[in-house]
């Protein structure tokens, strides 16, 4: 077949396109032919049709060349051919020293707002706090931060994170909130790099936070980060509190030894584990976890009251309106719940939860007491429990060890998962005697499959996401979470028993879609984490205090039956259920009401309420004390006498 022969057009444009090809030159005279293509003609019409026009064609000349010049800023000179080609030679040179110096200029100017973007400037500050790295706790730990520091003139939070600087920013600002007095400033870059992290000045910081990565493999970093961190400010005096997170117990104590003498680590899978298994037998835990890490509801305080000094701890409980006091600061040392015939000491702190710093005032709530409505003791009961486990992830043998470790004997754990039977077993392995496991292959998304469980046999549900596979979205676990909690729900109708379910979620933005009854708990595993490091970062103190609380076997949380402290049916003060829970060896810090359990905020929790405070109490509401393990529900180690007996061995120790 003949082919066509291009067009005219065709061949001018490829004409063009050549002598465009051939570089700067070309360039150049096309925009000079393009120039005088449109200023010749507007200057010869101008001057053509003006009134002022000479009269002979040469004057015409040198007037269009004038205008031309003028336009062009070529001079513009008449006269001999020479004076032309001077003046034309005059504006050149003078046009490419413009030209030049106001590229230089540009390029300058867009060179170092590349860099200011690039987030690799730089920070000249004194006193703020560096978060280091990224991950689900990053919008949780700065808007903590914001709000702790909300009442604090030129208070900075730094960022660096190997991410884009402008992303970084635009993320914080919309997930976080706005910042108030406090300053973002985000850097780019790797943090295990000393060079990078100098950027940030952590030398002259109040705290580092070391973020756990949102992978198992990332502890590698975290402990590289806090090498580089101690290489950075090895010689800066004092040095900052440094707070940092692993999610496993590998590289645990390299972190710590890494971090150093000021520093913190936080085994957040260990912590999360805990608290779901917390949870498991008093769904409603992680509200008043969430409540005592979030600045802005009540926190640890510590006062130093010279008029307690010489009384009892027992005596000390009633002797704070609107602050609960929880323990002792001795020596530098929380002490929790001490036995309390405790002398408090004359350089002793009294450890309270209050609404701020400035709010513990001492006030006599004894008569507020009413004696006549205290509940008297119940006999102890330990019988066997039933967990149901629905889901697994690298959380999961942990949460069994944990509940585990306090189950009476002959309980059970039943475990349903879209894993192999044998990873499982092979996985929660502890040799445990007194309590077992029974592992079932299923898909708990699928209501068959929860319909074959006798559900109203379980004392509590939990209910795990999977752990993302590479290249899945972050979202998946949690949206099979959902779907299981709405199965869950569906079946709580059907049967009218409620049931007592524990979701864990990663993400904070799901908490209001999980379909949950008024006997459901979710724990959002980044969220505490993160709530936990903001605390610690700005009063290192705190870590000893939360340790007791997150540990195995030592003085935790507790929610309680409220009929085990006063009369179900009957009206009585807070600060009654304050004395009964001395009585019992306990501190009593808060309620959670069962008629208000199934709307927020609050969920019905209500932490350090007003000893004044007066509520007809039912048999559903609960009691959140802080206890021992030894101090069970009834049991005759917390009573009056077995305190005193303890308290006698601590004024021999003294």
């Amino acid at each position: 077949m003949e082919q066509r022969r291009p067009g005219v057009g065709a061949r001018a444009r490829y004409w063009f396109d050549t002598t465009l090809a051939r570089g700067t030159p070309a360039l150049v005279g096309w925009l000079v032919v393009a120039c005088l293509a449109v200023v010749v003609p507007a200057s010869a019409a101008l001057v053509w049709t003006g009134p002022g026009a000479p009269a002979s064609l040469p004057g015409k000349l040198a007037a269009v060349w004038r205008l031309t010049g003028e336009t062009l800023r070529l001079g513009g000179a008449t006269g001999t051919p020479w004076r032309v080609l001077l003046s034309v030679l005059l504006a050149l040179v003078a046009l490419l020293y413009v030209s030049t110096l106001v590229g230089l200029i540009t390029t300058g100017l867009t060179e170092r707002l590349i860099a200011l973007r690039r987030g690799r400037s730089m920070l000249l500050e004194r006193g703020h706090v560096v978060v280091l790295g990224w991950s689900e706790q990053v919008f949780t730990v700065v808007s903590e931060l914001v709000a702790a520091n909300a009442n604090q003139r030129g208070s900075a939070v730094a960022v660096l994170a190997d991410r884009d600087k402008t992303a970084m920013e635009e993320a914080l600002h919309a997930k976080a909130g706005p910042t108030g007095r406090t300053r973002l400033i985000c850097r780019s870059g790797p943090t295990t790099d000393p060079a990078v992290l100098a950027l940030t000045s952590p030398g002259t910081a109040d705290a580092v936070l070391v973020l756990p990565p949102d992978e198992m493999r990332g502890d590698a970093d975290v402990v590289k980060t806090l090498l580089a961190l101690r290489a950075t400010a090895s010689g800066a005096e004092g040095g900052a509190c440094v707070v940092a997170a692993v999610r496993g117990g590998r590289h645990l104590t390299a972190a710590r030894l890494a971090a150093g003498a000021r520093g913190v680590v936080v085994d957040s899978d260990t912590v999360t584990a805990r608290l779901i298994a917390q949870a498991a037998r008093r769904p409603g835990l992680s509200l008043v976890h969430r409540e005592l890490l979030d600045f802005a509801g009540d926190e640890f305080y510590t006062t130093f009251p010279p008029a307690l000094s010489g009384r009892d701890f027992g005596d000390a409980l009633l002797r704070y309106a609107n602050a609960s006091v929880v323990g002792l600061v001795r020596d530098g040392m929380p002490w929790l719940n001490p036995p309390a015939r405790t002398v408090i000491g004359p350089d002793d702190g009294i450890l309270v939860i209050a609404a701020d710093d400035d709010t513990a005032e001492l006030a006599d709530c004894t008569p507020l007491v009413e004696g006549q409505q205290v509940a008297g003791v119940r006999p102890p009961g330990a019988r066997p429990e039933r967990l149901l486990l629905l889901g697994w992830n690298q959380r999961a043998p942990l949460v069994l060890r944990e509940w585990g470790r306090n189950a009476p004997p002959g309980s059970v754990a039943d475990v349903v998962a879209d894993e192999q039977e044998s990873t499982m077993r092979a996985a929660c392995d502890t040799g445990a005697t007194d309590w077992s496991c029974v592992f079932r292959r299923g898909d708990t998304t699928l209501p068959e499959t929860l319909r074959e469980l006798d559900l109203g046999s379980y004392g509590s549900v939990v209910v795990l996401g999977h752990d993302p596979l590479p290249g899945q979205s972050p979202q998946e676990p949690d949206n099979r979470t959902l779907v299981t909690l709405l199965v869950l729900r569906h079946l709580e109708e059907e049967s009218g028993r409620e049931l007592p379910v524990v979701a864990e979620l990663t993400d904070d933005g799901n908490r209001p879609l999980a379909p949950l009854g008024p006997g459901a708990d979710v724990i959002i595993s980044g969220k505490l984490i993160g709530l936990l490091m903001a605390q610690i970062s700005q009063n290192r103190q705190l870590a000893a205090v939360f340790d007791e609380l997150f540990s195995a076997g030592g003085t935790q949380i507790h929610l309680r039956p409220a009929a085990d402290y006063v009369l179900p049916g009957r009206e009585a003060s807070f600060a009654t259920v304050v004395a009964a829970a001395r009585d019992r060896g306990e501190c009593a810090i808060g309620y959670r009401s069962h008629a208000e359990a199934g709307s927020g905020p609050g969920f019905g929790l209500h932490v350090n309420p007003p000893k004044a405070g007066r509520q007809r109490w039912s048999t559903g509401d609960e009691v959140v004390v802080i206890a021992g393990h030894g101090t069970a529900r009834g049991s005759i180690p917390g009573s009056r006498d077995a305190r005193d007996g303890q308290a006698e061995s601590v004024r021999r120790d003294e």
